[in-house]
């Protein structure tokens, strides 16, 4: 068996009792690796940065941010009291919305941690759930491009019957830029209600993940090793569209196929249809985990990232022009309530089965979300 092999298909030790272990991502590239010395001449820093653990004053920060309560009128308020009332009457009928599980790099439904998971998802809620496998699973996670896995899940979704009212998407690690492209491209295709992100890189990554040894380990280093935002490697490695070296922006925007047009980067470039659809979500839920090596921010699970040309400091946020400018209406999300900004303990996807129960079934789970939603829109105009 190839190191890769045993690494995406055993489960790792843990002194959490609970820990339900989903395949780890390989450690990402070490200080002396070849890819991470080039950049070393441009940076006095470190990949990870000095950005401290601003975690702990998110909500401070979060609430600062968001407009002042307006006082509502009597008939705003009358629509939500019926809206709730309506919710406490149709509770008991509300059918479940189904949920499919985009897996992350190295990884394949077929696997007992991403099975496990899945399954016991769908007992929790009540919810039918759907692990979505892309061609050859863990192969084709590593190489093929990531806006084809898109077009493959999003071709998948429009197929499935059972997802035509509507579904909800849960993201593991890169699983999470699979998700977000289909809510953003997909023509067409089924409403997406709540976006669960599990440790997902969603403003980059600063490090690509070395896998080590074995055939495909071999192809991987090599192609890490050469220019990383070049038109081949592009092509031929799936985390190469969202490496983002923040001292080497030109490029980046330049050569990077993926996550420039995802994040709406890029002035000229920007499309509006992203935005209206990222933001029409009910929920959008970041789980970042407090000892993550494996995305290098850790804070790219909320979307937080370094400034542009420098290692330092970690940006929350809300202080990175993603958010104030409102590229693709996490702003407008955050403002309006719908996102949640989670923080567990763990390495890199060791999420424990009672964070589970709490961060993430009580979204699969029957809800008047829709019309929750539209009665707070009401009470802000």
């Amino acid at each position: 068996m190839s190191q890769l092999s045993h690494q995406v298909s055993l489960t790792l030790g843990s002194t959490r009792p609970d820990s339900l272990f989903l395949p780890l991502l390989p450690s990402p590239a070490g200080p002396n690796s070849p890819f991470l010395r080039r950049f070393a001449k441009r940076s006095p820093h470190s990949a990870r940065g000095d950005g401290g653990d601003w975690s702990g004053e998110q909500e401070r920060e979060r609430r600062s941010l968001r407009p002042s309560a307006r006082p509502s009128s009597p008939m705003a308020v009358l629509v939500l009291v019926l809206v709730l009332a309506a919710c406490a009457a149709l509770a008991p009928v509300a059918s479940a919305v189904p949920f499919i599980v985009l897996h992350g790099i190295g990884d394949q439904c077929g696997n007992d941690g991403i099975a496990s998971f899945t399954d016991e998802l769908g007992k929790w809620s009540g919810s039918k759930g759907y692990c979505m496998e892309i061609g050859r699973g863990s192969w084709d996670s590593w190489i093929m491009p990531l806006q084809e896995q898109a077009n493959a899940v999003c071709n998948k979704v429009k197929e499935m019957k059972d997802l035509h009212e509507g579904y909800n998407i849960i993201g593991l690690s890169q699983g999470n830029l699979i998700g977000r492209a289909v809510i953003e491209y997909c023509d067409d295709g089924p409403p997406v209600k709540n976006f669960i992100s599990i440790g997902g890189p969603h403003a980059g990554t600063a490090s690509v993940p070395l896998c080590g040894s074995g055939i495909l380990c071999i192809l991987v280093d090599a192609l890490i090793q050469l220019e990383i935002y070049s038109n081949y490697v592009q092509a031929h490695l799936a985390p190469s569209g969202y490496l983002k070296i923040p001292t080497d922006m030109a490029e980046y925007l330049k050569g990077c196929k993926f996550l420039p047009k995802l994040n709406n980067e890029i002035p000229s470039e920007r499309n509006a249809t992203y935005k209206e659809r990222f933001s029409s979500l009910e929920n959008l839920v970041l789980i970042m985990f407090q000892d993550d090596a494996v995305l290098i921010p850790r804070e790219t699970a909320w979307f937080g990232y370094y400034p542009d040309g420098s290692f330092n400091p970690v940006l929350p946020p809300q202080k990175t022009k993603l958010y104030t400018e409102d590229w693709i209406g996490l702003r407008t999300l955050d403002e309006t309530g719908r996102v949640k900004f989670v923080s567990v303990p763990g390495g890199h996807l060791r999420i424990s089965r009672s964070d589970m129960k709490k961060y993430i079934v009580p979204y699969l789970k029957p809800s008047c979300g829709s019309l929750k939603q539209s009665a707070r829109r009401i009470l802000l105009d």
